[in-house]
């Protein structure tokens, strides 16, 4: 049977020297084996045929069949590991709490425990009719979130 250690042990050494970083790894019912890889800078869909290739070539078909799919992280999907939301600190992102409250801000900074994001919103001043927007900070921890995605902006 074909685990998720045979195929980091595949991978770990190929990752690192590409300056790639492992963002899932599932071995499915059927040994359907599911890879997604970033990178700081984005990943080539050339790389990922070329991560398939290489897996294909770690393992032997003939003993036991399996079904492959490498993909990079795509765009607005969750972020899963730490290096991810260190990539994209600077950007707007979307924040879901393990409470269900949503917001959206840009991501200042990334820690051990969880990420600090920039949040602007409209507060009611007193003495004044009109609501003023103003910029505060939240800090999060990794567990008290459910997920956090980046925003894309045109």
């Amino acid at each position: 049977m074909i685990t998720e250690a045979t195929i980091e042990g595949i991978i770990t050494d190929k990752l690192a020297a590409d300056e790639m970083f492992l963002v899932e790894l599932a071995v499915k019912p059927g040994n359907k084996i599911i890879v997604m890889i970033d990178n700081d800078n984005g990943v080539p869909i050339s790389y990922c045929i070329e991560l398939s290739k290489f897996i294909e070539a770690g393992l032997n078909r003939d003993e036991e069949d399996f079904e492959l799919e490498v993909a990079s992280a795509g765009i607005g999907q969750p972020f899963k590991v730490k290096r991810q939301y260190m990539k994209n600190i600077g950007r707007e992102v979307e924040v879901l709490t393990s409470a269900g409250i949503k917001f959206t801000g840009k991501l200042i900074a990334v820690e051990e425990e969880g990420f600090t994001v920039e949040v602007e919103e409209k507060v009611k001043i007193e003495g004044k009719k009109r609501k003023e927007l103003q910029v505060k900070t939240v800090n999060c921890n990794f567990d008290e979130v459910k997920q956090v995605k980046d925003i894309i902006s045109f």
